[in-house]
């Protein structure tokens, strides 16, 4: 068997394979024999057909399992005696092939790219100095106390965290609000319509110009639509509303005592603080951990570049813009604005896409060169806690996953943790104060 080699372009190559012709005919002879063997014809018992009665009937057959079997196998040997990292499967064409010749193919494949490690132990990281503070967790008691509030109506004037309940009608260019936007209904009217003071979910400035209004009172609110105002008729245009403050509600928000920590499941109100505190204190670990992962991967990004593998670009590019797509449809972004902004999609997701390829090389080839490995049991272990998260019986998820190839997922995930866990224990740490540049958002 003859290889040869051809560079097309970084992590391209062409790979030319010749198989001489006594090897093609000693595989035509090999196959047409289990043909035989397994062959019914009419008249002869199974596997007593002659040999040219089965030839006729099989040929074809024959000929593309002869095929199939050269290619496959001297396509492995030359990757093998090439010493070649392919990346996914090969495109191949047939230039050659009948009884009597030699089989002539090439294979055009992708590769793993070359390149160099950089120095990875010892990476600079920046760590805030930070701890759960009183303030922290007041904070955060605070804000379990806000879902259980209560509003009671008072006689004052409103003041800035109070309800207003008002009534309103509106107008722009001196035209009922519907007529320039006829699905905005509830911008030209509303009555009973509780408002926060100040609001930051309706038009902005309305509610700030009712402090100081009592039950009773009636005033002109004069507003200016923002340019990326959600009602785009109404965009950049003025609005005039007559308002009327039906009740002025204080919002009342629920003692912080024993039957507080009870209604959230803590024996005790000393016990609901230490829960929190534990949460806040986790919370922290995690963000000062994912800032420190971070900071290494974007320093491991900046000390080497290499060409990346075109296809496997493309691919993740296309899981990132589903992402971003995903992500934005949840934050109730329309299909129209996110067609308007594909190409500025796209071009983000691109630079994501090759720093996350350029980061699995890396991480893949720190691992080789560590002999960081990842058992069977972590991969099984893994397998288990995403099962009890999704609420799925342990076979059916892991059979799910090798039908998408989804283990080697699972192992990559693994095998990135253990890298990044090495990295950080190796890197080289120095303490800031909160709010130092770090070189990364830790949130």
């Amino acid at each position: 068997m003859n290889v040869t080699v051809e560079n097309l372009a970084p992590c391209k190559k062409l790979v030319r394979v010749e198989i001489e012709a006594p090897k093609v005919d000693e595989t035509f002879d090999s196959i047409t024999k289990e043909f035989q063997k397994q062959a019914t014809l009419p008249g002869f018992r199974p596997g007593k057909a002659p040999r040219d009665m089965v030839l006729r009937k099989y040929e074809k057959d024959i000929q593309d399992e002869v095929k199939r079997k050269l290619i496959s196998d001297s396509y492995k040997k030359a990757v093998e005696d090439q010493k070649l990292d392919v990346l996914g499967y090969p495109d191949i064409e047939e230039i050659q092939f009948n009884r009597g010749q030699s089989l002539q193919f090439a294979a055009t494949i992708e590769t793993a790219p070359e390149f160099e490690l950089p120095e990875y132990k010892g990476l600079p990281v920046k760590k805030e100095n930070r701890t759960v503070t009183d303030q922290d967790l007041e904070k955060a008691l605070q804000a379990l106390r806000e879902p259980r509030v209560t509003f009671q109506t008072v006689d004052r004037p409103i003041q800035t965290g109070d309800i207003a309940v008002v009534n309103y009608s509106g107008t722009s260019e001196g035209k009922p609000i519907t007529e320039i936007a006829p699905t905005a209904k509830g911008l030209t009217e509303q009555k009973g319509f509780w408002l926060d003071v100040p609001s930051t979910s309706f038009i902005p400035g309305f509610a700030d110009q009712l402090l100081g209004a009592k039950a009773g009172d009636k005033r002109t609110v004069n507003v200016d639509f923002p340019a990326d105002f959600v009602t785009p008729q109404l965009a950049g245009k003025k609005g005039i509303y007559d308002v009327e403050v039906v009740e002025v509600k204080e919002k009342v928000l629920p003692a912080l005592d024993e039957a507080f920590a009870k209604s959230y499941g803590a024996e005790s109100l000393e016990k609901l603080r230490e829960g929190v505190k534990g949460d806040l204190e986790n919370e922290l670990n995690y963000k000062q951990r994912n800032s420190t992962r971070n900071q290494l991967i974007r320093s491991l990004l900046n000390r080497v570049n290499f060409e990346l593998p075109e296809t496997a670009v493309k691919q993740e590019t296309r899981n990132v813009v589903y992402d971003l797509v995903q992500e934005n449809s949840k934050r109730g972004v329309s299909r129209e604005i996110i067609e308007q902004q594909k190409d500025q999609i796209y071009a983000a997701a691109t630079r994501n896409a090759q720093d996350r390829v350029k980061v699995a090389f890396l991480m893949q080839k720190i691992a080789e060169k560590e002999d960081i490995k990842v058992s069977q049991e972590e991969i099984s272990r893994r397998i288990l806690h995403l099962a009890g998260v999704y609420q799925i019986p342990p076979e059916k998820f892991a059979k799910d996953l090798q039908k998408r190839n989804g283990l080697i997922e699972i192992y990559d995930q693994i095998m990135n943790e253990k890298v990044l866990e090495f990295l950080e224990k190796n890197a080289q740490i120095e303490t800031v104060e909160p709010g130092a540049e770090t070189g990364v958002n830790p949130s």
